[in-house]
């Protein structure tokens, strides 16, 4: 299922240019162009982006012992909770709001969700898009609100202005990797997540980002896993 659904999903990235010049999908957030002659990243961005494999991922623990007991206190799905603070913390960090527009490299303003949702009774997943919100109630409450009513597995292709979120919880993992659509240009960042396990009375889950190296370096998967471990650390 994991490989299928990453052949997916990227299929439907592939099709996006496609979609823009009939009028069927419009990007939802701005952006501004970058001007590469003025850019400090521009060669680094030029030599990663040739490369046969131009994204990378790295797998890391995180304690969620505090963001499993709020959830369940308030009602609200984990995993919607976890999508919220993965796409937000990753919101704070630059590197991860590039993308490649016909062509240009452009830095969004912010960056929105998507993530699969599992039907419980045909046990098939649907890519669902919800826009990023402020409010952690607001956002999981609102989410579990639009995957529950899309009745549609695909809604069309992704806006380039996600984050991809995929929740593995049957099991925990040290390693995770993805298809490749063979777009070089595709630069949206995936998140996964397995199965938490117990230890020394805490809930510790992998987490997996993979990312473009064009515009995410090592130093920046650092800051994002720091963003991550303060925010689930305030629970």
């Amino acid at each position: 299922m994991r490989y299928y659904l990453r052949s997916v999903m990227a299929n439907l990235l592939s099709k996006e240019k496609e979609y823009l010049s009939k009028g069927v999908l419009t990007m939802a957030n701005k952006y501004i162009e970058i001007d590469e002659s003025k850019w400090d990243r521009a060669m680094h961005c030029a030599v990663f982006r040739n490369s046969v494999e131009p994204a990378f991922c790295v797998t890391f623990e995180a304690d969620v012992t505090g963001l499993k007991k709020y959830a369940k206190e308030n009602n609200l799905s984990f995993t919607l909770a976890m999508v919220y603070s993965i796409c937000k913390c990753a919101n704070q960090i630059e590197a991860f709001r590039y993308r490649f527009v016909d062509g240009k490299i452009v830095l969004f303003e912010k960056i929105d969700t998507a993530f699969t949702y599992l039907n419980k009774e045909t046990n098939l997943f649907k890519v669902v898009n919800v826009p990023m919100m402020d409010d952690l109630k607001v956002y999981c409450i609102n989410a579990k609100k639009t995957a529950d009513e899309q009745e549609a597995y695909f809604m069309g292709p992704l806006g380039n202005d996600v984050f991809q979120c995929s929740p593995m919880p049957w099991i925990t993992y040290t390693h995770i990797s993805h298809t490749n659509s063979g777009k070089k240009d595709n630069a949206t960042p995936l998140f996964d997540w397995g199965k938490y396990y117990e230890k020394e009375g805490r809930l510790i889950m992998p987490v997996s980002v993979q990312a473009h190296h064009s515009f995410v370096d090592g130093i920046h998967i650092g800051d994002f896993v720091d963003t991550l471990e303060k925010y689930l650390g305030s629970f």
